[in-house]
């Protein structure tokens, strides 16, 4: 039997582990939320070792601070984090002695809504690091076409990402037999036409083509820990195992980061049944360039990531934003909770 209790932050690429007594969170200054999100995992796979890693939420920005962490179950777990990004992970690994294979995490998060906080100015190498193509995002060709074409004749950095946006917000739609969140494959969006997708195609496609315009930009994956004040559609409390969500935000030098999120606005046109020129539609997409509600919690903006310790083919992923397993009849399903046995709960604490 393993049990850990634990702090995990992070602080630009980097994690840092401080061991604690308790998993008791601290209190949260006012305007802040609190929650505990726990993921249970119980794989069916017993012939031989299986391996799963669960993304953890980040500390970041001034809105979120991830807090206490705490496990339990059989096997062996460790808190690790991939390499090019410090994306902090939880590890668990079991031999084909141990029976069964289970593991519950706990993990408290703190969260403020969002609107455009001061940041410190980024690094020449964070700048291109955050500015480069990746293999699932590439900003040549058709991208960077399409970029230069949306944001010629505006001058100022804002009025070129506004630009982009409103080019995401009405160019794509929410098509909804995308499976989970969809794959972010942006440059066959752009060479079919084909601009139907959920949150890692449309935040992608705004992440891709803000990189092609020189902004550095990313996508920020996580999951919906609560219902929203704006539509019901973009919250969800309990059962969260298929709430997961991406975001996307901007650097820009008088702002910071600066958070948008276009393929919500395209989700509530789709599930309240409205039009974009609905003045609520309107609404939203005006507020979602430059703030998100923190009903949800950010993950990581690993794309490409490469699992630690996986090895093979099977160790690269386009993201880390649900539960991964390897186990020796291959990788369960990890949009199919039913099937791979996983659950995610979050419950509010009060304050």
């Amino acid at each position: 039997m393993l049990r850990r209790d634990l702090l995990i932050a992070t602080a630009a690429v980097s994690v840092a582990l401080c061991a604690t007594g308790s998993a008791t969170a601290s209190p949260v200054p006012e305007g802040w939320r609190q929650f505990e999100v726990t993921t249970r995992v119980n794989l069916r796979d017993r012939s031989a070792t299986a391996r799963l890693w669960l993304p953890l939420a980040q500390t970041t920005g001034g809105y979120q601070i991830a807090e206490a962490i705490r496990w339990s179950g059989t096997g062996q777990a460790e808190l690790v984090r991939e390499d090019a990004y410090g994306t902090p992970i939880l590890r668990a690994t079991w031999d084909e002695a141990v029976s069964p294979r289970q593991i519950e995490v706990v993990q408290t998060v703190s969260t403020i809504d969002r609107g455009s906080l001061p940041s410190l100015p980024l690094s020449a190498a964070e700048r291109q690091f955050w500015a480069s193509p990746t293999a699932s995002t590439p900003i040549d060709g058709i991208v960077r076409e399409t970029a230069n074409r949306i944001v010629t004749g505006h001058e100022s950095p804002r009025a070129r990402l506004r630009a982009i946006y409103d080019w995401v917000v009405e160019t794509t739609w929410r098509n909804p037999e995308t499976r989970g969140c969809g794959t972010g494959d942006i440059a066959s969006m752009l060479r079919t036409q084909n601009f139907g997708g959920k949150c890692a195609d449309i935040n992608t496609l705004m992440v891709g083509l803000a990189r092609a315009a020189g902004f550095p930009a990313r996508d920020v994956y996580g999951i919906r820990v609560a219902d929203s004040t704006r539509f019901p559609s973009l919250g969800k409390s309990g059962d969260i195992s298929k709430a997961q969500h991406c975001r996307a935000e901007v650097f820009m030098e008088d702002t910071g980061w600066f958070p948008v999120d276009p393929a919500d606005v395209r989700k509530v046109v789709l599930e309240q049944k409205l039009t974009l020129g609905d003045p609520a539609v309107a609404a939203l997409r005006g507020h979602l360039f430059g703030n998100w509600e923190m009903n949800w919690i950010g993950y990581n903006s690993a794309t490409d990531i490469e699992l630690p310790g996986a090895g093979g083919e099977q160790s690269n992923l386009p993201f880390l934003m649900y539960p991964c397993a390897i186990t020796a009849e291959g990788q369960p399903d990890a949009l199919d909770p039913a099937t791979f046995r996983y659950e995610i709960q979050s419950r509010e604490i009060p304050a």
